[in-house]
């Protein structure tokens, strides 16, 4: 790519911009300082970041220089949502999703070079100003009508309104721009289109207060075409923390994404050649049962988010449960996640008799593989029935103590594509 900016634009990565033939002209001539920022408001960032920290990424790729923020201040007050106003967290407990943000960043900027990124945190330059030299040098370049335009603050007011607080939240996130713009030259703010606002409002401050010129660009927000949310599942946000996510949860969601949604998703989170996308969304035409386009996106993703180490278990963990593997190859976090995902049901210990566990007829019908105890005996009377890989012949044999993966877990099959786990209650 001649620029950053053909890539992004192939890429369908570039929702608003406020000059993007002037952006397009800087970023061609030389290198450039720009920034994105992670409030942590809570524990983990999750997919919706993850489109802002690959596209900045995209930038680092083609010489440009990450500020990696992470709102110590911001996430102390909540940028406004249309739905209500947040639950205002401690200073220890944000001084903490700090650490841990800033330490998920690590993982996708590089640090040292000549074109390092540079780790920031706002709260180091807005703890020490008053409130009173905060009104005078910051606040009078503010008009409260351009403030009360705003998507978010305009829902909340035709509800039950908003506290000065968060509306005061588009101040604090301009005037990091201006002092990222003086501590290191910065001139570019990204984020997603939902915060065209206040990313504009601080390319506006900078000309009020220091007389520059900076750059503005927003990617688009992500719908899945079912219409839902983007990185929202039934069991709810997919994180890239593994302790919040598993590795292999998070495998199986790229595994399970629509095929309509594939383009999309191949072009704003791969970092494969167009070529090789081009290729991917092919067989996603031509031959769309065999999932190559989401497996590849699989892959690629869980490598950068949690390591090739994790995404090799997790394809281990798919191909055993599904019998194209070895279950007690498995690693007992990994198998532990793999079933927690899927369909499950706790056997107490009351219920286990001469170590051995109720009979299979039962364990099918418990975990939903079969509507009913009849019902899970058909299925094993056709030969559709295995437990641990192996097919059941006798609905009223029981599994053993000893059949446990790990001491812990059962793993039951109906054909080729519906398992569920029987666990044993410690």
């Amino acid at each position: 790519m001649s620029t950053i900016i053909d890539e992004l634009s192939w890429r369908g990565l570039i929702a608003q911009s406020t000059d993007l033939d002037a952006l397009r002209e800087v970023t061609a001539a030389g290198q450039v300082t720009l920034y994105c920022g992670f409030d942590p408001t809570a524990p983990s960032l999750h997919l919706g970041n993850l489109v802002q920290i690959l596209t900045v990424r995209r930038f680092q790729q083609h010489g440009h220089r990450p500020l990696a923020l992470v709102g110590g201040a911001t996430g102390l007050i909540g940028d406004p949502k249309e739905t209500g106003e947040r639950t205002l967290n401690s200073r220890e407990v944000v001084e903490g999703w700090v650490g841990r943000i800033r330490a998920q960043l690590d993982r996708f900027y590089e640090f040292e070079g000549p074109n390092a990124a540079v780790a920031v945190n706002n709260l180091d330059w807005t703890e020490g100003m008053g409130v009173l030299e905060f009104l005078r040098d910051v606040g009078k370049h503010f008009s409260v009508n351009r403030m009360l335009d705003r998507e978010a603050v305009a829902a909340r007011l035709a509800k039950d309104g908003i506290s000065y607080t968060e509306f005061s939240y588009q101040l604090l996130q301009s005037y990091d721009f201006v002092e990222l713009y003086r501590r290191y030259g910065c001139t570019l703010q990204t984020g997603g289109s939902d915060q065209w606002g206040n990313i504009t409002a601080g390319v506006d401050l900078i000309r009020r207060m220091e007389g520059g010129h900076a750059h503005a660009l927003t990617t688009p927000l992500m719908v899945k075409a079912d219409g839902t949310k983007f990185g929202k599942t039934e069991s709810g946000t997919v994180w890239l923390d593994p302790e919040l996510t598993s590795p292999y949860a998070f495998f199986q969601f790229w595994m399970n994404s629509d095929d309509r949604d594939v383009p999309t998703l191949l072009r704003t989170f791969s970092f494969r050649s167009r070529e090789e996308i081009d290729a991917l969304i092919v067989s996603l035409e031509e031959r769309p049962q065999a999932r190559e386009a989401q497996r590849a996106l699989a892959s690629e993703l869980t490598a950068l988010v949690h390591g090739e180490g994790e995404r090799d278990a997790a394809e281990d963990a798919g191909r055993a449960l599904f019998g194209r593997g070895e279950l007690g190859d498995l690693p007992a976090a990994t198998l532990d996640a793999a079933l927690r995902e899927a369909p499950h049901v706790e056997v107490a210990a009351a219920e286990v008799s001469d170590g051995l566990l109720p009979a299979y007829e039962d364990l099918f019908a418990r975990t939903g593989l079969a509507p009913s105890k009849s019902g899970a005996r058909r299925t094993i009377a056709e030969g559709g029935a295995y437990a641990n890989n192996v097919r059941v012949e006798d609905p009223t044999a029981q599994p053993a103590v000893g059949d446990l993966h790990h001491g812990e877990w059962l793993v039951l099959r109906r054909g080729k594509k519906a398992f569920a786990g029987v666990r044993l209650a410690p």
